[in-house]
């Protein structure tokens, strides 16, 4: 009887590209999160879903506490690394939150907000934003997650 050993399967590279515009609706981000686990897990990547949400969840949070009109989640590829996947998210201001910018100020311990940025910041693997230029368009808070996971293996 032969014997086959399994061989070593690297992780599915994401593909495509998913936006869902959202409402100004409390549900909102509660509704973005549940697709954003639900692709992944159609892509095969069910493994990046708990960083990912965590990651889509505060920055979805953020545009819905912080601005006053619709926002979008977009999920696709991340841009140097086709292994991670990239969760943004746009919204109508274009104004980029200090605790966002690379080299800004560190959360406050004590405060009862204001700490989701931070943990964007800590859990990606790489995050970033961009102001569309003409101040109209809005901006767009981007996080990648899934070079490595986070419980000590590799991804």
């Amino acid at each position: 009887m032969t014997t086959v050993s399994p061989l070593p399967v690297a992780p599915a590279q994401f593909s495509g590209t998913y936006t869902l515009q959202l409402p100004r609706d409390p549900r909102a981000p509660g509704i973005a999160r549940a697709l954003l686990r639900l692709v992944l897990d159609a892509h095969g990547r069910a493994e990046l879903a708990e960083d990912a949400e965590l990651l889509g969840s505060e920055l979805l949070t953020n545009a819905h506490l912080h601005t006053t009109g619709p926002y979008a989640l977009r999920l696709g590829p991340g841009a140097a690394d086709p292994g991670r996947v990239r969760v943004a998210v746009w919204d109508g201001d274009p104004k980029i939150p200090a605790g966002f910018e690379r080299g800004g100020p560190r959360a406050d311990a004590c405060a009862e907000g204001g700490r989701g940025l931070f943990l964007v910041r800590a859990y990606a693997d790489d995050w970033g934003a961009y102001a569309f230029p003409d101040g109209r368009g809005g901006k767009l808070l981007w996080a990648e997650c899934g070079a490595t996971d986070r419980r000590g293996g590799s991804a």
